[in-house]
């Protein structure tokens, strides 16, 4: 067999007589407590559409994001885009140009 493509902990699992006797481990929904409280949600850009700051993984983004509506709770959808501290001040510097194709194409 050839291990190209593979990590090597994932051979030395496939290699375990105990892995082949239990099912793969079903994945559990996290807590919305721990997630939900390093955003801050700065402004709802439509009905479904916001814009927060959220500190994950250490370090912070910027998201611009979709949400749904599922069993009465409101959860991120896959739309949308996180940008670093640096990507949102490359955006920002560039506001007035953005403004001016704006205005151009009106």
């Amino acid at each position: 067999m050839s291990s190209r493509g593979k990590r090597k902990d994932e051979d030395v699992r496939a290699s375990d007589d105990e892995s082949e006797t239990h099912a793969p481990a079903k994945k559990v929904a996290k807590p919305d407590s721990s997630d939900e409280s390093d955003d801050i949600v700065v402004c709802n850009i439509s009905k479904n559409r916001r814009v927060s700051v959220r500190n994950w993984n250490g370090k912070i983004w910027i998201d611009i994001r979709e949400f749904y509506l599922k069993d009465g709770k409101t959860l991120p959808g896959k739309k949308g885009i996180s940008l670093s501290v640096d990507q949102w001040n490359t955006l920002r510097n560039h506001a007035d140009g953005i403004d001016k194709a704006l205005a151009d194409l009106s």
